[in-house]
């Protein structure tokens, strides 16, 4: 959704027009939510404030869609976007204030962009479960690959899965786990994997 935080405001008002048909054919479909990747560069702004000031105003008008529709939308920033910090995120959803905009989690984006430690639990923890819409279930080593950060089955990387988890569990996360098998070459071998490490922390924390 690149020109969602052009500086040009016909191309933010033909973005949005083309999200009013994305999100009715969602909904026809049975979606609870739809994704967006304000992917791009700087799209005609000067400065990054401009071009997050312009996104939130874009996602703001999309949240309100989404909510006249009882949808939600949820977006994701990554380690090769304009947008890559928490900061970035924070002030994204401080500026668009809609219970209908939320982002994803995703461990090995937040990894990446958090200094590569292992720990991307971390950055959740900063960020707020509460602002978190979907989940995109991974491992990584910490670097990145096929332009974003690597993607591992779960338990094959640096990260504690079972931290991140916990710590959606603990902030009552209730929405959609998805596996990300972004190019991991057996998806399928990587899908149990990560079903494995849900099954795992959820039946340790449902006998507490």
């Amino acid at each position: 959704s690149g020109d969602a935080h052009a500086a040009d405001p016909d191309r933010r008002k033909a973005w949005l027009e083309r999200f009013r048909k994305d999100i009715q054919l969602c909904k026809a479909l049975g979606g609870d939510f739809i994704g967006c990747w304000p992917g791009g560069g700087m799209e005609g702004n000067h400065t990054m404030n401009d071009a997050i000031a312009n996104l939130a105003e874009s996602y703001r008008e999309a949240a309100k869609i989404c909510a006249g529709e009882g949808m939600y939308m949820s977006f994701e920033i990554e380690p090769p976007f304009i947008f890559n910090t928490l900061e970035h995120l924070q002030k994204i959803l401080a500026l668009v204030d809609h219970p209908a905009c939320r982002t994803n989690y995703d461990p090995s984006h937040f990894d990446v962009m958090s200094g590569s430690t292992g720990k991307p639990e971390v950055m959740l923890q900063q960020l707020g479960v509460q602002y978190i819409g979907h989940v995109h279930l991974t491992d990584t080593d910490g670097t990145q690959f096929g332009g974003t950060s690597k993607h591992l089955p779960c338990g094959e990387g640096h990260c504690d899965i079972a931290a991140s988890l916990k710590t959606l569990w603990d902030g009552g996360y209730s929405g959609w786990i998805m596996i990300d098998g972004w190019m991991i070459e057996d998806v399928y071998r990587a899908a149990a994997k990560g079903k494995e490490a849900i099954d795992a922390i959820y039946q340790r924390l449902d006998t507490k």
